[in-house]
């Protein structure tokens, strides 16, 4: 059991995934690691700083987005060659998932050091298990191109790749990705997830056109999570 709660490493960056929706969703490693980590870089500080407070954590925080990974990267590494422990935490789920983080593994593996996964919530896994549908074998989409064109060309393009797709979409998109699926695969069965893990948590299933008609006049919030099996020989205007 020593090896369950052993010392954190010296030199370690630590990728701690967050709540998806829910505060339980957190690990009792994953807080012991905020607790006990130098340093926590934090893709929005503000986020998380909330976190922290809920759970009497104080740590000294670090900005990691987008438009600063590459810089904090160098920075990180820098800290970890020093000995110092760093908790990398996103907005929600695991970093590096459609969340930044991945530039950071990447310069700290390139260094020589240590890379340790905290594991926990991820609206990807949450969505695919729970939505029924084939998870043996599966091809994480994540957020498909914003211009119209483009989204319906990236999604022509899956047509050759095998076993269940899992997207992850804005409450802005939604119904254009929804339209633009019962027009090229309308005979896929296609599973919405929204809200998971909190309170107004809803799985939406069927036919691409269904799920359309079903949502017809509703104001869809929340960030989904739209995971489609799309049948062999699916091609537009079949049904």
């Amino acid at each position: 059991m020593a090896d369950d709660v052993a010392l954190l490493n010296p030199g370690t960056l630590y990728l701690v995934a967050t709540p998806i929706g829910n505060l339980e969703d957190i690990t009792y490693r994953a807080l012991r690691v905020m607790r006990e980590c130098d340093v926590i870089a934090a893709e929005d500080t503000r986020h998380t700083g909330r976190l922290l407070s809920h759970f009497e954590i104080r740590k000294p925080l670090l900005s990691c987005f987008q438009h600063n990974e590459a810089r904090r990267s160098a920075e990180i590494v820098e800290r970890l060659q020093r000995g110092q422990t760093v908790a990398l935490v996103s907005d929600a789920g695991s970093p590096g998932i459609s969340d930044p983080g991945e530039r950071v593994v990447r310069e700290v593996v390139a260094a020589g050091l240590r890379v340790e996964p905290i594991p926990g919530a991820c609206a990807m896994v949450a969505g695919l298990t729970a939505s029924g549908l084939p998870s043996g074998e599966f091809h994480f989409v994540g957020f498909l191109p914003q211009k119209g064109a483009q989204r319906r060309r990236r999604l022509e393009s899956l047509r050759p790749v095998p076993g269940t797709w899992v997207f992850y979409e804005s409450p802005y998109r939604i119904e254009k990705l929804l339209t633009d699926l019962s027009e090229i695969y309308p005979a896929a069965e296609v599973v919405v997830g929204r809200e998971l893990t909190k309170k107004f948590e809803e799985f939406l299933r069927g036919r691409p056109g269904e799920i359309l008609a079903a949502t017809k006049g509703r104001s869809l919030k929340g960030e989904f999570v739209v995971v489609v099996k799309a049948n062999a020989g699916d091609s537009p205007g079949e049904v």
